[in-house]
This record gives structure tokens, C-alpha cells and sequence, in this order.
């Protein structure tokens, strides 16, 4: 199950710290082809979201890793969950029905969740 869980985690983390980092250091322009919502969310949100991804990746990562509060990992997993269940009903709410990055992401995160219960 360690295995599955650095697959599947680093996996997802890899694409965390690309797009938060995306968000963290782009300008609304050139942001928007990718990510039309930032048309409607103050860059300091955008900054943000950023900034928790990229931390959250390194939650998933960097606490199993060195066995230091191994337990963050499940929590940034969680995060995760949370983030993706926030920004569908925000890409519905905006009428965009492109959904289904969020859908996966959503979803990888639940089974990080899961193998993270189960060697914790």
C-alpha cells in the first residue's frame, strides 16, 4: 500500500505544484486561456489558491518522507478533496460544464485519502 500511496500521491503532487505554481507567479492575462475564473476572482485569491496547492502538494510528500507528523499527508489529501468539490460547484455556478479535470482530480485525491488511512 506504500507503494500505491507514493505512486498515486506523488502523482498528484507533481500536478499541485505545477499549477499553484502557475498561479502563483502568472498575470491574469496570461492565466486566462487555461483558467477562465480568474476573470472573476481577485488575483489575491488567485495567488492564494496558488500558494495552497503548491503547500498542500508538499504536505502530501514531505511529511511521510521524512516521518515527521506523517499524518499532515492526510490532511493535505483531504485539502485536496475539498479544494476539487469547491471548484466544481464553481465551474457549474459560472455555467462552464467542462468538469471532468475536476471530476479526476477529485477523485485521485479521495484514493490518496484512502491509502493514507490505511498506513498511517
Amino acid at each position: 500500500m506504500k507503494l500505491a500511496y507514493w505512486i498515486v500521491a506523488g502523482l498528484l503532487a507533481l500536478f499541485y505544484v505545477y499549477s499553484g505554481g502557475l498561479k502563483m507567479v502568472r498575470s491574469r492575462e496570461q492565466l486566462r486561456p487555461m483558467m477562465a475564473w480568474v476573470d472573476s476572482t481577485p488575483m489575491r485569491a488567485v495567488r492564494a489558491i496558488g500558494a495552497l496547492e503548491v503547500l498542500g502538494a508538499l504536505g502530501l510528500v514531505l511529511p511521510p518522507l521524512t516521518g515527521i507528523a506523517p499524518w499532515l499527508a492526510l490532511v493535505a489529501a483531504i485539502g485536496f478533496v475539498a479544494l476539487q468539490i469547491g471548484a466544481t460547484r464553481l465551474h457549474l455556478r459560472r455555467g462552464e460544464r467542462q468538469v471532468a479535470l475536476n471530476g479526476v482530480l477529485l477523485g485521485v485525491s479521495a484514493v490518496v485519502v484512502a491509502l493514507a488511512t490505511t498506513w498511517l
